[in-house]
């Protein structure tokens, strides 16, 4: 690993364009960030994956092997992105026409989120704070905080908690017994005591 002196640890054989890369970020073996990507402390990028110029990671994230992040992607802090998934930034792709910026449509990932491995997500939408994605869940529409989506498309299927662990029936926390409570308009929090 390399780039020491900046304090972010770049594989030889990983390419990390972007100079906004927060100390302790690791980038590994054939992975790639782009010019123009904003990434944060301490985030782990695996190999081969891919940060496009102007999508933005903060801190603490886990980019695993084969994820594709695409500009207008924003995922806050401690957000899991598993291995080979991916997001989408057009909803009108096509190879004869260039679009610029402006026609993208950007997604935005909520602290402590989970999106298993090779999850999709289409454009447009936004994932809620410690919301859970199954692996191979395709997320066409927004999910809400803590919500456990699968299949395709992604629909609810329960809530988890901060730690990861489903609620049960009364919205508690199976595992580390924290109390959650509806919120209006969707999702649910958790009860502070």
């Amino acid at each position: 690993m390399t780039g020491t002196e900046t304090g972010v640890r770049v594989h030889p054989q990983g390419l990390c364009e972007s100079d906004d890369v927060g100390v302790g970020t690791r980038v590994w073996a054939f992975a790639h960030v782009l010019p123009g990507a904003r990434i944060g402390r301490d985030c782990n990028i695996c190999d081969c994956a891919y940060v496009e110029g102007g999508a933005t990671l903060g801190d603490n994230v886990t980019v695993k092997n084969g994820v594709l992040v695409f500009a207008g992607v924003t995922c806050e802090d401690n957000v899991f992105l598993g291995p080979n998934m991916l997001f989408t930034n057009d909803l009108r792709p096509r190879a004869a026409i260039k679009r610029g910026p402006e026609a993208l449509l950007p997604t935005l990932v909520r602290s402590g989120a989970t999106l298993g491995a090779g999850v999709i997500v289409v454009c447009g939408t936004e994932i809620g704070e410690n919301a859970f994605a199954a692996a191979g869940a395709v997320i066409t529409k927004d999910v809400p905080a803590h919500a456990f989506v699968a299949g395709n498309p992604a629909r609810l299927k329960g809530w988890v908690c901060a730690c990861g662990d489903r609620l049960d029936d009364a919205l508690v926390c199976i595992d580390c017994g924290t109390r959650h409570e509806q919120v209006p308009g969707g999702g649910v929090r958790a009860v502070r005591a």
